[in-house]
C-alpha cells in the first residue's frame, strides 16, 4: 500500500513538474502564432483568394439569381472606368453593413495566409475596386470603396481574433469540431484557408493554441432579454422584440507591453429575433491601433491611442404604428484619437473608468426625411463624432456604465440642380439631401450581480437627430428604446 501511495506521489511529481515546465521554458512552444511554419507569409495565395471571391460572388449574382446588375461585357468595364465614381442608392443595410463585411473577407484572404494587419489592409482596397470597376453593369460607387475598405479592415480583424479564441488544434472528436465551425462561423475565409491547408483536422502536441489568455485577456459574455422599442418617443406605443446581445473586451488597454493593431478591442453586437425588425440591430467596435502610456502612478492610469470606430444601428418602423422609422445610423469609416484614464479602487469596492474620443467620419449615414430614391432613404456623408464611456465597478454588487455619442454628419453633395423625373438614379450621384445632421445616443445600463457568472442587464437608450436640410424644411426627432435582460459572463 505504501509503495502505491509513493508510486501515484511520484506520478504526480512529474505531472506537476511537467505542468511547470510547460508554462514556464517551453510555454512559446504552446502558441501558433509562434511557430515558423504557420510564420510563413503567402501573398500571391491571398491575391488568388481575394480575386476567386469576387468571381465567385459574381457568379453567384449572374447565374444563379440572374441579376441584371451581373451581367458584364467588356463595354461594361471600359464604361465604369471611364466614368468614374458615384453615390449609389442601394439600401442601408447593403451599403453599411454587407460591404464591410465583404471588406473583411478580403483582409481575411491576407490575414489567414501569414499577412500582418498592416500588410492586409491593401487587399480590402483592392478587391473593392476589382469589385466597383469589373463586375457590375452600375457605375463604381466611392461610399463602396471607402465602406469596404475601411468598414472591412475593422471588421476582418476582429472576426480574425474572435476566431483564435475558439481554434486549439490538439484537440479531436466532437470538441474539435465544434471549434472549427465556431471559428469558421466567425471568419469563414480562415475556415477556407484551414481546409484547403488540412490545418482543420491535423493534430499538433506543439504551437496548437492560437490566443494567449494570460498576454492578452479576454472578457465575453452573451445576454437575452425583451426589448420596447418606442414609437415616435411614446412610452406605450411601441414594439416589444427579443434580442440576443455579444459584447467582447479583447485585451486590456493600459497594458504598455502590448501594442500591435487591435491588441485591444471592445466589442457590441445585438441581434433582434423579430421579423419585423433587422436582425443586425446594433454593432459597436473600437479598436486601437496605436497607444502608449502616458502616466503611471497609484492615483491615475492614463493610455493614449488612436483608435479605429465601427458604428451602426438599424431599425425599421414599429408594427402597426406610425410609418416613422427610429433610427438609422452608421460611422462606417471613422478614426482619431482618444484618451482612457482608470482611478484606483475607492475602499476596496468603487471603480472607475473612463474614456474620451474624437474622431473623424470619413463615411457615415443617417436616416433622411426626404430622400427616396430607389433602395435608400437615408443620407450619406463625413464629419466628426466625441464619444465619452463611463465605467463604474461596485465590486461584488455589479457595475454602472453611461455611454454618450455625438455625431455630426455633412451631406455636401446634393441633387438640388437634378430632375429626379428625368434623371437616371443610377447616375444621379448625390449623397443625399444637402445639409447636416445632429445625432446623440445616450445608453445608461445597470448590471447586478446574481451569482459570479449571471447578471441582470436593465439598460435605456436615448435617440436625438436633429436634420438641417439647405433646400427643405429642418426636423427634429427623438426616440427611446429599453433593454430587460439577463447577462451570462463566460
Amino acid at each position: 500500500m505504501k509503495f502505491k501511495l509513493s508510486l501515484l506521489s511520484l506520478i504526480l511529481f512529474i505531472s506537476c513538474n511537467n505542468t511547470y515546465s510547460l508554462t514556464t521554458e517551453n510555454r512559446d512552444s504552446l502558441f501558433a502564432f509562434n511557430s515558423p511554419e504557420m510564420n510563413k507569409k503567402y501573398p500571391f495565395k491571398a491575391a488568388v483568394e481575394t480575386f476567386g471571391l469576387n468571381l465567385g460572388v459574381w457568379a453567384f449574382d449572374r447565374y444563379v439569381m440572374n441579376e441584371n446588375f451581373a451581367k458584364i461585357t467588356i463595354n461594361t468595364i471600359r464604361h465604369n472606368i471611364n466614368y468614374g465614381f458615384v453615390w449609389d442608392n442601394d439600401q442601408f443595410s447593403t451599403n453599411l453593413f454587407a460591404h464591410p463585411y465583404h471588406g473583411s473577407l478580403y483582409f481575411n484572404t491576407a490575414r489567414s495566409n501569414g499577412l500582418s494587419f498592416w500588410e492586409s489592409a491593401p487587399y480590402s482596397l483592392a478587391g473593392s475596386l476589382m469589385w466597383e470597376f469589373t463586375a457590375e453593369r452600375e457605375p463604381a460607387a466611392i461610399n463602396d470603396l471607402m465602406a469596404t475598405t475601411l468598414g472591412g479592415i475593422a471588421l476582418g480583424e476582429f472576426t480574425h481574433r474572435m476566431s483564435s479564441l475558439v481554434l486549439n488544434d490538439s484537440k479531436r472528436g466532437g470538441e474539435r469540431f465544434l471549434r472549427e465551425f465556431l471559428g469558421t462561423l466567425i471568419c469563414p475565409i480562415r475556415g477556407l484557408n484551414r481546409l484547403i491547408n488540412g490545418d482543420m483536422w491535423r493534430v499538433r502536441h506543439s504551437y496548437y493554441k492560437y490566443h494567449d489568455y494570460e498576454k492578452i485577456p479576454v472578457k465575453f459574455s452573451m445576454g437575452f432579454g425583451m426589448r420596447y422599442l418606442a414609437d415616435d418617443n411614446h412610452m406605450f406605443k411601441g414594439e416589444y422584440n427579443p434580442y440576443i446581445n455579444l459584447k467582447a473586451v479583447y485585451g486590456d488597454p493600459l497594458d504598455k507591453e502590448d501594442n500591435s493593431p487591435y491588441d485591444y478591442f471592445t466589442a457590441n453586437v445585438s441581434l433582434g429575433l423579430s421579423l419585423n425588425q433587422p436582425l443586425i440591430n446594433k454593432i459597436n467596435l473600437l479598436g486601437r491601433i496605436w497607444g502608449t502610456n502616458v502616466k503611471e502612478s497609484s492615483e491615475m492610469n492614463i493610455s493614449f491611442g488612436i483608435f479605429q470606430h465601427f458604428n451602426y444601428y438599424d431599425s425599421e418602423a414599429v408594427l402597426h404604428n406610425s410609418e416613422n422609422i427610429p433610427y438609422k445610423i452608421s460611422e462606417a469609416a471613422s478614426v482619431g484619437p482618444g484618451m482612457i484614464y482608470k482611478l484606483p479602487r475607492y475602499n476596496s469596492m468603487l471603480g472607475l473608468q473612463q474614456s474620451i474620443y474624437i474622431s473623424a467620419v470619413l463615411l457615415g449615414g443617417s436616416l433622411s426625411d426626404y430622400y427616396n430614391v430607389i433602395d435608400r432613404n437615408y443620407n450619406m456623408g463625413s464629419g466628426y463624432s466625441l464619444k465619452n464611456d463611463t465605467d463604474i465597478d461596485f465590486g461584488r454588487y455589479g457595475n454602472f456604465s453611461l455611454n454618450v455619442s455625438l455625431l455630426n454628419i455633412f451631406t455636401w453633395k446634393g441633387y438640388e440642380n437634378k430632375d429626379l423625373n428625368t434623371t437616371n438614379p443610377l447616375y444621379l450621384n448625390a449623397q443625399g439631401d444637402k445639409g447636416n445632421v445632429m445625432l446623440a445616443i445616450i445608453n445608461p445600463q445597470i448590471n447586478l450581480n446574481l451569482n459570479n457568472n449571471i447578471k441582470a442587464n436593465i439598460e435605456a437608450s436615448y435617440f436625438v437627430r436633429k436634420s438641417h436640410y439647405s433646400y427643405k424644411e429642418d426636423v427634429s426627432y427623438k426616440t427611446f428604446e429599453t433593454r430587460l435582460g439577463l447577462i451570462y459572463q463566460f
